[in-house]
């Protein structure tokens, strides 16, 4: 299962053909984009939320399978549907 867009295959094809060349200021975008990366998923305000119980066992259950903690399950739905990666489909019908 191939989820590149076709602009990612071809930097993925023209990698694999060595045809990509290093940067000649590669270590500080690296360390520029860690910083940016880790900004963007810092987790720095904690909510409480009420859940049915069934909600909750179903969350934990995904979650367990998943083989993520279910509070980063929730974390990153919520990032998702914000994000609009994640849509209603009885929305969207």
């Amino acid at each position: 299962m191939n989820r590149l867009d076709p602009e990612e295959n071809e930097i993925l094809e023209a990698f694999e053909k060595g045809e990509l060349k290093q940067s000649k200021n590669a270590k500080k975008e690296i360390e520029r984009h860690k910083v940016v990366a880790e900004a963007t998923f810092k987790k720095d305000t904690r909510i409480n939320i009420r859940l049915s119980s069934r909600d909750l066992r179903s969350l934990q259950a995904r979650a367990l399978r998943e083989g993520i903690p279910y509070q980063t399950l929730v974390s990153s739905v919520l990032h998702k549907f914000v994000d609009g990666q994640l849509v209603d489909r009885a929305v969207n019908k």
